[in-house]
């Protein structure tokens, strides 16, 4: 077959299978479980027959020389003990070690993470496991308060002998419910493989099984016409032939469990509550040894305080110990993974190493081996003090252990939640003290709003704000078109950096009864009901957030009972139970309420275009009072009282309607800036739409009409109808008592683009271009 060898075809000879069942004796003779080189050496000795053998002979090579350095260096490994332990004599629950983890034996090795407070739960487990029947108690409570915690601390306490006579040399045993379903594929191989451990448990009378997620019993296993794990295990539940301990939550149990009276009888219920903010700490520093030497860090006393503490303010919708574990151990992990880090002279050192070698395998591609000398050279030196460098790093690295501090666990809370928990740092600082600055930037005029809300920001980053309630809550009143939502829009564009982060409600969307449920999602049996609430949802991904409820009188009175829970408690429940924390939020509420009477009264007699300072703060204060009037008629006492603060917003002047003006006419600027055109505007044209937009009663609406009309609109026509470039500039003018506008070309032929639009100008008017 062209001299080809196929491996396939190769027969072994007598020698070699009676060298290979010599191997499998020795494997077995020596308790491994596998037959590897090592066996097959001492099967070739033994054998002796072979070219192999003789040569080992002629080596120096006997068996029991061979025999003895095999044995020395599986001890080295720790293959020896592994060995040691498949000698020992057969388990009498192989089952239960094939689909159990032993609680017992790991506490016994030390390795199950200690058990603190939690001594009146375990007594109360100790009592159920000695009742004569039933003995089987369900450790019911929300996830991560330390269900599965109670039954290691049983284990521990087997161990430590801290339990009754009745359940002394007892094991702990947790069932893997994944593993005992795994790679059944026939009928009744669960069943069977189930009933064979009951079994096992039965003979042995010292397992005590734990079953984590006790509902996962329920259809386990379970074919068309077969019974699931359940009902397999009732009788013996009912019997007090087995003794179980089950851990699942609340809604769990009483959505599997509950429903099945017959197995919620065999099972008495333990309920774990969560632990208090005091007991938490005292976990926290019962644990922080593990977490120290895991990290390779020191903990202090202040971070496991912060963490309690932050984490029972901020994550709400979690459980105490566990949101405050997670924080300890991904701040330790942030804190160890920057020192960690390859230092930047390294990494660069690294770079310089790549270009080196690159530069000499193209040399040497271009046979100038001179010059790829030097660059070996050179990537030679470079190398050693490379390693120089990183051996200093590691042992630096080595020697120190960095402190987890509070300000950590303040980061990775404001990366979990997006609250701005950390310590204010002197930048952030200066920009909160000019915040009012900031944000008229953006908004016009009304400074008692800009002021309420800048300071109930400060209160809150400052930390003296009730920790239940909103951050601020705020209705803003008076005339349409003077700046109330987008003062919500320059608050989000303040705090987020994005004036689309603001949770926004247009109430006229909830002016029925029945839309009302669509804030906090649909009730059980309605469509929807598994999709949340547009408010609930909203706030629970983003918890930091401005909440914007716009024109709040247009909702039904329905809303304004939740927004009592919000207000007040800073917290709403959804259609689910599950509680939606506020206190992170600015909530917003905007009314034009009270509006129409005044129009109705402007519509009367006359009135100055250009009031002074006293006529208008006369006209604002009567303004006020009938707001407040018309207010209190169409909120209840209860509601109106809950909010931090009503205002009032001005009417606009003709003097703050060429600044919003000039506001507007900058958003134009920034378009053509995006084609690479210039915009100038002169102080007459903004005078003239100033004087065309300004309307008292509908505020700074109008001025976006009219620059709609007079630039964005002619101005479009010209950029789609002439060639435009780079540099050109738009200047709009007033010529003849109209707004006018020119563009004007850049660069060397500028005469003949302006002859040109000169020509189209003509040819759009029909008549002759000018000569």
């Amino acid at each position: 077959r062209n001299e080809r060898i196929i491996i396939q075809q190769i027969i072994p000879t007598s020698r070699v299978k009676k060298v290979i069942e010599i191997s499998f004796e020795e494997a077995r003779r020596m308790g491994n479980n596998y037959v590897g080189t090592e066996h097959l050496l001492l099967g070739l000795l033994i054998e002796g027959e072979g070219i192999a053998a003789h040569v080992l002979e002629d080596l120096g090579a006997n068996l029991e020389k061979v025999r003895g350095e095999i044995d020395r260096l599986l001890h080295e490994s720790g293959l020896e003990e592994e060995a040691k332990e498949a000698q020992k004599k057969p388990s009498k629950t192989p089952l239960l070690d094939q689909f159990c983890r032993d609680l017992t034996e790991l506490a016994v090795k030390n390795a199950l993470d200690p058990v603190i407070g939690r001594a009146m739960e375990i007594e109360r487990v100790v009592q159920i496991l000695s009742r004569r029947t039933k003995n089987n108690p369900a450790l019911i409570g929300e996830p991560g308060v330390g269900k599965t915690a109670i039954a290691e601390g049983l284990a521990q306490a087997i161990i430590l002998g801290n339990i009754p006579e009745s359940l002394m040399g007892k094991r702990v045993l947790t069932l893997d419910m994944g593993a005992l379903v795994a790679g059944t594929k026939y009928r009744g191989e669960f069943e069977e493989r189930l009933k064979k451990i009951l079994d096992e448990i039965r003979q042995s009378r010292e397992v005590v099984l734990f079953i984590d997620e006790l509902h996962t019993l329920v259809g386990a296993g379970a074919a068309e016409g077969a019974i699931d794990a359940a009902n397999i295990l009732k009788p013996a539940l009912a019997r007090g032939e087995i003794q179980c301990i089950g851990a699942t939550t609340l809604n769990e149990y009483r959505k599997y469990i509950e429903k099945d009276a017959a197995l919620e009888r065999r099972f008495q219920p333990v309920f774990v509550d969560e632990p208090s903010l005091a007991e938490t700490i005292e976990i926290l520093h019962g644990i922080r040894p593990l977490y120290d030497k895991h990290h390779r860090v020191q903990i202090t006393d202040d971070a496991l305080k912060a963490a309690a503490e932050l984490s029972v303010r901020y994550v709400s919708d979690r459980s105490l110990p566990d949101k405050a574990i997670d924080l300890i151990d991904e701040a330790s992990a942030r804190v160890r993974m920057k020192l960690t880090t390859t230092p930047d002279n390294l990494r660069e050192m690294q770079k310089e190493i790549r270009e080196l070698q690159g530069q000499k395998e193209e040399a040497i591609a271009g046979q100038d081996y001179e010059t790829a000398a030097s660059f070996r050279d050179k990537e030679k030196k470079l190398k050693e003090k490379y390693v120089s460098v990183e051996m200093q790093w590691r042992d630096e690295l080595g020697a120190t252990v960095p402190d987890v501090n509070e300000e950590h666990i303040a980061e990775i809370i404001s990366s979990w939640t997006g609250v701005p928990v950390s310590r204010l740092v002197e930048e952030e600082t200066s920009r909160l003290l000019r915040m009012e600055e900031e944000i008229h930037k953006r908004l016009i005029g009304q400074d008692d709003a800009v002021k309420v809300i800048s300071q109930a920001v400060r209160r809150a980053r400052a930390g003296l704000k009730d920790a239940k309630r909103p951050i601020g809550s705020f209705m803003f009143l008076g005339p349409t078109g003077v700046g109330k939502t987008e003062l919500a829009r320059s608050l989000a564009a303040f705090l987020f950096d994005n004036e689309d982060a603001i949770i926004r409600l247009d109430m006229s969307e909830f002016m029925e009864r029945h839309s009302t449920a669509r804030l906090v999602g649909s009730p059980p049996g309605y469509v929807g009901y598994d999709d949340g609430g547009q408010l609930t949802e909203a706030v629970r991904r983003r918890p930091y957030s401005v909440v914007l409820f716009d024109e709040i009188e247009k909702a039904h009175p329905e809303v304004f009972n939740m927004l009592l829970q919000i207000l007040e408690d800073g917290r709403l429940s959804d259609a689910k139970g599950k509680a939606v924390n506020f206190a992170n939020c600015i909530v917003i509420m905007t009314s034009n309420i009270g509006i129409s009477n005044l129009k109705a009264n402007m519509s009367m007699g006359f009135q100055p275009s250009i009031p002074d300072e006293r006529q208008a703060s006369s006209e604002h204060g009567k303004m006020r009072d009938q707001i407040m009037e018309e207010l209190k008629r169409a909120f209840r006492p209860e509601f109106l009282n809950r909010v931090d603060a009503v205002v009032v917003f001005h009417r606009l002047d003709q003097p703050q309607m060429r600044n919003i003006v000039d506001l507007m006419l900058a958003k134009v600027a920034v378009h053509l800036a995006v084609q690479e055109l210039n915009f100038n505007v002169s102080d007459a044209a903004k005078d003239k739409i100033v004087e065309e937009g300004f309307d008292k009663v509908y505020g700074a609406r109008p001025l976006r009409r009219v620059i709609q009309r007079v630039i964005e609109d002619p101005l479009s026509e010209e950029l789609l109808r002439l060639k435009h470039g780079p540099g050109d500039t738009v200047i709009v003018d007033l010529t003849d008592g109209e707004v006018s506008m020119t563009l004007m070309p850049k660069g060397k032929d500028k005469r003949e683009r302006k002859d040109k639009l000169e020509k189209a100008e003509a040819a759009a008017a029909g008549s002759p271009p000018p000569e």
